[in-house]
């Protein structure tokens, strides 16, 4: 399987049923943060604010992932994403269990503090 060169290139390989839990999932993204640029990054479907990913998600084996492309978000909102399957960069979720609309706001809420949280640190 060749890599995707946009989100609509990686969402295309999946099935109707696979894909529809990642399209609802970008339109709820796009909806929180509408100037986002949808990219590529790291193989898998982001979306960029200036310089940096915001968010991004993948079709696994056993459902789907989250990243906020951040090793601090999850555990910034550890109450919030107790009841999902998690590592360090990547919230687990399937169709049974889906990623609400106001846990995505949240954790691109977290995302946009800590960035920056790192750019003013910078100045």
């Amino acid at each position: 399987m060749r890599k995707a060169k946009t989100i609509e290139g990686y969402l295309s390989t999946l099935s109707g049923e696979r894909r529809a839990p990642l399209d609802q999932l970008r339109r709820t993204i796009l909806s929180i943060v509408p100037k986002a640029e949808e990219c590529i990054s790291y193989g898998i479907p982001a979306f960029r604010l200036g310089e940096k990913v915001v968010a991004g998600f993948a079709a696994t084996k056993q459902g789907y992932s989250y990243f906020p492309f951040s090793g601090s978000t999850l555990g910034t909102l550890k109450a919030d994403v107790a009841a999902y399957e998690q590592t360090k960069s990547a919230l687990h979720f399937d169709t049974k269990q889906p990623l609400r609309a106001a846990l995505v706001r949240k954790l691109i809420q977290a995302r946009r503090a800590e960035i920056a949280a790192t750019s003013s640190r910078r100045t």
